[in-house]
């Protein structure tokens, strides 16, 4: 089987979801700084994505060349439009039908990674930009005290997305995702980065999700007070980490922390897996291997 028979970057998506992810700063250009202008993007499917542009002119930090590959070479890429059929093909290949069925969803999968990527380090990843299907059941508290803990229980539900996630060949991912490298990062510029480089932004990624904390006691919650005349249908979805500290934290880093420390701990094996495969740079000071 060629490097292209090979999952392209699933298990990180995924890790988006339970968590699949310091960011270190996205780097600035040097003043003058151009004015962002918003770009709207709709995506098949989904609801339309509105972002706003940073321009970059830093050098590549974490070129794809750096990679291992494997031989024998790649067939010709697909378009970007046309590529959700071949990506199908290498998941089944790869995990199963079953698997891919089960967790992936494959419409615009290569723009809904990209923008569940870049949006894991801000402060929203919308669901639904992301890539693979929502994890099943609800979020579950109990009530501590005169206020509320996640319940201990409620990392059960993301137990077999984390078990599917170990079993993704890392190495195998990776050179894929070296081999497709030209869709991600069209779908990068399109998004609008047309300076930016989104293997740089990955590996940022990565290292913000790397320095999350692992939580070992109860959190502590609030449900968020949102007065109106109609009542939340969904009103699980408006808890926010009672410590400040914590509801700073980005997208991503939040999502490891509700997954539970025994999940957040494995993730966070997989996350350091795959960064050396990304790139031969070393981890952040701050954040211990």
């Amino acid at each position: 089987m060629n490097r292209s028979s090979r999952i392209a970057l699933a298990f990180l998506v995924t890790v988006a979801l339970v968590g699949l992810i310091a960011w270190l700063v996205w780097p600035q250009p040097a003043p003058p700084v151009p004015q962002p202008v918003p770009i709207t993007r709709p995506v098949s499917g989904a609801a339309e994505l509105t972002v706003t542009p940073v321009p970059s002119n830093d050098p590549i930090r974490h070129p794809v060349q750096a990679i291992e590959t494997v031989e024998p070479a790649p067939k010709p890429l697909p378009a970007l439009g046309q590529s959700d059929a071949r990506l199908q093909q290498e998941l089944n290949a790869l995990v199963g039908r079953k698997n891919v069925q089960t967790f992936v969803l494959l419409e615009s999968f290569v723009r809904r990674a990209v923008a569940t990527v870049d949006n894991l380090g801000r402060e929203h990843a919308a669901p639904s930009m992301w890539p693979v299907h929502p994890t099943s059941g609800r979020f579950a508290t109990l009530k501590q005290g005169e206020g509320e803990i996640i319940n201990p229980d409620n990392g059960q539900r993301y137990v077999p997305l984390v078990q599917f996630i170990e079993s993704v060949d890392s190495r195998k991912a990776v050179q894929l995702y070296a081999a497709l490298y030209p869709l991600f990062q069209q779908a990068y510029v399109e998004l609008g980065y047309p300076k930016a480089y989104f293997n740089d932004r990955l590996v940022a990624v990565i290292d913000q999700l790397l320095s999350t904390p692992v939580v070992e006691g109860p959190l502590a919650v609030a449900l968020v007070d949102v007065k109106g005349p109609i009542a939340s249908e969904r009103p699980w979805t408006r808890y926010e980490f009672a410590d400040e500290r914590l509801q700073s934290l980005a997208a991503g880093q939040k999502m490891l922390l509700r997954t539970g420390p025994a999940n957040h701990r494995r993730l966070r094996v997989k996350l350091l897996d795959i960064r050396k495969l990304l790139t031969k740079a070393e981890l952040p000071p701050a954040i211990k291997p």
